[in-house]
């Protein structure tokens, strides 16, 4: 990453600082007497090296030794989404573990400065961190505060994800491991921190993010946009949308304050798709209980992603998506459902790991093709049954359920493979034939309250899982989470997967693709033909 200070500040020392956390160590008697020059010479004797907390699929992703606890990331939009926001990202973070380096996460944009706990600190770039080397050692259980200026770089670079350019503007897609293109962070989903952001745009746009809004501020010629969310977010979660839009307003249930985000000259085509939103909440909130956040919309965005995206308390859709007449309606609900779901699974209930992916996209496809089925007439067992017979093929390319791949070369978001959507939700419909219909429900509303605002793992299901059911079920879903081949189904032993039934290798089952969504990266369209 391109770095303009790569070296310590002249002044090596700063005054103790105060307050009950301040109880730091002082580096060495030698290193308090060294010249600036000095200092620069004994960090660099220490070569700066980028981290990770051992994801099994990402393992640089995320650094160990601190917790974040919030984020205010500032972002001054040019007024051209092919050039440089300015940017300012202040963390504040618990210490975990004892430190005399930083590793943020961070990998296009240009570090102006950097400051710790208001005192300039030296920086440099590692791979895709950003290393901090603070005038003091920082040490476990004491609070600090990290000030980033920076710049925010929408242009296309050598990553996908991170800033999406729409026809009017900017919108977010950070999945897998993208939000550190965006801004610095500690970006892996078992980090999650409440976040404000400040978002300066020029007249005539309108700037939307995460959470509720706290302010407005106008000036002759911008205006300042604040938004906090009143729960913890993964990095991954985060949405920034810059535009020339217009923001509808309803209410849910329990008046439940909605918001979507639409192109402005689009507002009256997209109205009733976006009316449908309270019913399906409600529909959820029959199924799995409470609504987890403050409030709930949708960002149609004019660009062509491919995919939908969950991203909290505003959900990330192409527009097209809405006005694509080959789109059956009972398809386009469900998709709306799919990314509604994730509200609850994926968002509050947030993976541990990224392998433990299935527990968000399994859910969101069940939900999805339970609405199908109520509400299209798309049958939920011939969609599970076309599942079972892809199953074996799906394993063989991209792992288990539980056990994904990693991701191919130079494609991240690759881990989005068939196996963690239609592949983990046959896994829900085999434990629901094995435990039954109310002990499935109650595991699935308990799951939610449980681990609310939490992070919760593979090991975590299968144990609350047990404790619903009265009995040890780790015999019966390990080999559906984690074997090569896909274990019979209770209550259908005449299923056979196409890699068993046939000489003919597996692949794309037309008729799983008629009943939904094709799994894929974040949701992709399927042939809504068919049945």
């Amino acid at each position: 990453m391109p770095l303009t200070s790569p070296h310590r500040p002249a002044h090596a020392h700063r005054p103790p600082a105060t307050g009950p956390a301040r109880a730091r160590r002082r580096r060495t008697a030698s290193a308090l007497l060294a010249s600036a020059v000095g200092v620069c010479l004994v960090a660099a004797s220490a070569p700066a090296e980028p981290l990770g907390i051992g994801d099994p699929l990402f393992p640089h992703l995320g650094n160990p030794g601190y917790d974040v606890q919030a984020y205010d990331i500032a972002l001054t939009y040019p007024g051209a989404n092919d050039r440089p926001l300015d940017a300012v990202t202040t963390i504040d973070a618990r210490i975990t573990a004892d430190l005399d380096r930083i590793n943020l996460d961070f990998a296009h944009g240009t570090v102006r400065s950097v400051e710790v706990d208001g005192e300039p600190a030296a920086f440099t770039g590692a791979g895709e961190d950003l290393v901090i080397t603070p005038d003091d050692d920082l040490d476990r259980g004491e609070s600090v505060r990290v000030t980033v200026r920076h710049t925010s770089d929408p242009r296309p670079g050598n990553r996908e994800g991170g800033w999406v350019r729409t026809a009017d503007g900017l919108a977010m897609a950070n999945q897998a491991d993208a939000a550190h293109l965006v801004f610095p962070g500690n970006d892996h989903p078992s980090d999650k921190a409440m976040f404000t952001f400040r978002i300066t745009v020029p007249d005539g746009y309108t700037a939307v993010a995460n959470g509720l809004p706290a302010a407005v501020d106008r000036t002759r010629a911008t205006t300042t946009w604040t938004y906090r969310t009143r729960n913890p977010m993964a990095t991954e979660l985060a949405q920034v949308s810059i535009g020339r839009s217009t923001v509808l307003h309803r209410t849910g249930p329990h008046d439940l304050p909605l918001r979507d985000v639409v192109p402005t000259e689009q507002r009256t085509a997209l109205e009733p798709w976006l009316a449908k939103t309270p019913a399906q909440i409600a529909w959820m909130e029959e199924r799995v209980g409470r609504y987890p956040f403050a409030t709930y919309g949708l960002l149609l965005a004019e660009a062509s992603t491919g995919f939908a995206l969950e991203t909290q308390t505003l959900s990330l859709f192409e527009r097209d998506l809405f006005t694509d007449p080959a789109l059956p309606a009972w398809y386009v609900e469900s998709i709306m459902v799919h990314e509604l779901a994730h509200q609850w699974f994926g968002d509050s209930v947030t993976p541990r790991t990224w392998s433990d992916l299935w527990l968000n996209e399994g859910h969101a496809t069940w939900y999805e093709a339970l609405y199908a089925e109520e509400r299209g007439g798309r049958s939920l067992e011939a969609r599970m049954r076309a599942a079972y017979e892809s199953s074996d093929g799906w394993r063989a390319a991209g792992g288990p359920p539980a056990a994904p791949e990693p991701p191919d070369p130079g494609r991240k978001i690759s881990i989005f493979r068939p196996g963690v959507y239609g592949g983990a939700a046959l896994v829900l419909y085999a434990l629901r034939q094995e435990i039954g219909q109310a002990a499935f429900d109650r595991l699935e509303r308990e799951w939610v309250s449980r681990h609310r605002d939490g992070n919760a793992s593979t090991a975590d299901f299968v144990k609350l899982a047990s404790e619903v059911a009265g009995r040890d079920l780790s015999g019966f879903l390990h080999p559906w989470l984690y074997a090569a081949e896909t274990p019979p189904m209770p209550g259908h032993p005449d299923w056979r997967s196409a890699d068993r039934s046939a000489d003919t290798p597996p692949g794309p089952d037309t008729r799983e693709l008629r009943h939904g969504h094709l799994p894929g990266p974040h949701g992709h369209r399927p042939d809504p033909g068919g049945e």
